[in-house]
């Protein structure tokens, strides 16, 4: 079993920058991906960005492109999401996710293990 334990985020106001981190318990998976996840109450699960298990490919929503950047370090099994140009409606719970695959996907059905959700408030 592995586990997320996620950090940071937090209130901000519009424009400013956050950023959150998840780091996973030690696992025996050789290809790992971790993507980042976001929900508002009342609404489906939304893709935000994902990385692959070398660091060297990455996927994001487009809602997010330009401002979002995920990337991760292997040695410390952390992800992070640095948070640029904040929206109002960037506020919602940001969860990460893994899944032992070489392959990068967007579907929140397809990941294994999950964080237990950080919240970020954007002030409009």
């Amino acid at each position: 079993q592995v586990q997320l334990v996620e950090s940071g985020g937090g209130l901000a106001q519009a424009g400013d920058s956050l950023s959150l981190s998840c780091t996973a318990s030690k696992h025996t998976f050789q290809y790992v991906n971790m993507a980042w996840f976001r929900q508002v109450p009342g609404k489906e699960l939304e893709f935000v960005a994902a990385i692959n298990w070398s660091g060297n490919s990455t996927y994001y929503a487009d809602s997010v492109k330009g401002r979002f950047t995920i990337s991760r370090d292997s040695a410390k099994n952390t992800v992070y999401l640095h948070m640029n140009s904040l929206k109002f409606e960037d506020t919602a719970v940001y969860y990460c996710a893994l899944r032992p695959s070489t392959v990068l996907v967007a579907s929140p059905l397809l990941y294994d293990y999950w964080g237990q959700g950080a919240q970020v408030t954007v002030s409009s």
